[in-house]
């Protein structure tokens, strides 16, 4: 890994686990960090009655909403969702919950610390 890429991954472990505790705080149930599959991964996996939600998180603190709407493409969302529909084959006692993609922004300047942004993305958009 790049001496830049080592840093850039460690921002971003920083954010998730920031992402994390603001959701707990909010009364979700974290049931997975990092949750791979082959077809892709999602870096939160909540659950919070009814909702089954999928978070991606972002980590931007050089970013701006044009710079979120690059590295969330067609192709990224479209991994995740793919992502999330393995996940409630595989774990059933899912199947009944409402399913949402969200984003959780971290350090974006002009933004709240931790902005959340439910119903961020749905499969079909």
């Amino acid at each position: 890994m790049k001496a830049g890429g080592l840093e850039s991954y460690r921002k971003g472990h920083e954010g998730e686990q920031r992402a994390a505790k603001h959701l707990m705080e909010q009364g979700y149930q974290i049931l997975s960090q990092n949750w791979k599959t082959r077809t892709g991964e999602v870096d939160i996996i909540a659950f919070k009655e009814p909702y089954l939600v999928f978070v991606e998180v972002k980590t931007l603190p050089h970013g701006d909403l044009a710079m979120l709407d690059l590295v969330l493409n067609n192709i990224k969302r479209k991994r995740i969702t793919e992502t999330a529909k393995y996940f409630v084959h595989k774990f059933r006692q899912y199947s009944n919950s409402y399913i949402r993609f969200d984003v959780l922004i971290v350090d974006m300047p002009g933004l709240p610390p931790l902005y959340h942004i439910e119903n961020a993305f749905s499969e079909n958009s």
